[in-house]
């Protein structure tokens, strides 16, 4: 019998065993690659300062019907209301109207003007992951979203079309996301969700993340890549239909007033501005 010294005998070792790690992990490598979320679709709003949105990508929703809300603004598509920063994002301003303001709302005289904007007609998508980095305004009255909708809504109505609420801020929980399911029998106050809470400060104070991962029959809402609530058919009241697998499309926007947030008040300082780093929309395997 040959004996090898030690250190000789790990050297072979290690040499015999490098071919199996190096195909063990080119084999992992590979399996992660391929599990990989798929990019899709996205907006990184890098137009330059004062440009508007993407026409291509985006459509805008105007006029001052209150939205079946009693928001109490007026959507525009003016470079007041809506344009690039300059910076790599997109601003949403929501503003005051002066008194010879010629927009008439549905209570009168706009006191607010803002922006939506969707992808209706432009694109839509059934599941994948879905997620824009967003500052949000602050105060009360405010109601930001990032949501989406059903694309048989002109054909079946609201809320059969379905509504994912990805992101909603109401100004007087500076401190709280929600994330909501709207469907047949379980829509508006009744629709299903959950809120987050940051641990401390405010959702205004900085950019986060808001993102859903929709699969067949389960929707799960994540903050800054941090799960916190799942849907699936389960959790639905009973009785009631899952309607979330056909396509949706994206909208984004700041309402004022309202019958959720309530109208602003003597504390709410103007303008205020939703700032969008980016919206990017991906296929999971």
């Amino acid at each position: 019998m040959t004996i090898v010294p030690a250190r000789r005998k790990m050297t072979r070792m290690k040499t015999r065993m490098q071919p199996v790690f190096l195909a063990f992990f080119f084999a992992a490598a590979c399996a992660h690659l391929a599990a990989a979320p798929t990019p899709v679709w996205h907006d990184e709003f890098n137009g330059s300062a004062g440009t508007s949105f993407d026409r291509a990508l985006w459509a805008p929703d105007t006029g001052g019907k209150g939205f079946g809300n009693q928001e109490r603004q007026f959507y525009t598509t003016r470079p007041e209301n809506v344009a690039m920063d300059g910076n790599g994002h997109l601003v949403i301003t929501a503003r005051v109207e002066p008194e010879s303001s010629s927009y008439q709302c549905w209570y009168g005289k706009c006191l607010y003007t803002s922006t939506r904007l969707k992808t209706k007609g432009l694109f839509a998508q059934k599941y994948g992951r879905f997620e824009a980095r967003i500052k949000i305004p602050r105060g009360q009255g405010l109601w930001p979203a990032f949501w989406m909708l059903g694309d048989n809504i002109d054909s079946i109505g609201w809320p059969g079309s379905g509504e994912i609420d990805i992101m909603e801020n109401i100004g007087r929980e500076p401190a709280i996301a929600h994330g909501t399911l709207h469907g047949p029998g379980y829509s508006g106050a009744n629709g299903p969700g959950r809120a987050d809470t940051l641990s401390g400060g405010a959702y205004a104070d900085d950019f986060h993340v808001f993102a859903v991962s929709w699969r067949p029959n389960e929707i799960r809402w994540f903050v800054d890549g941090r799960e916190y609530h799942r849907m699936t058919p389960a959790n639905l009241p009973a009785g009631t239909k899952w309607v979330f697998d056909h396509p949706f499309f994206l909208l984004l926007n700041v309402a004022v007033g309202g019958g959720w947030p309530h109208d602003p008040d003597a504390s709410t300082t103007f303008p205020q501005q939703m700032m969008v780093d980016y919206v990017r929309v991906y296929r999971e395997p």
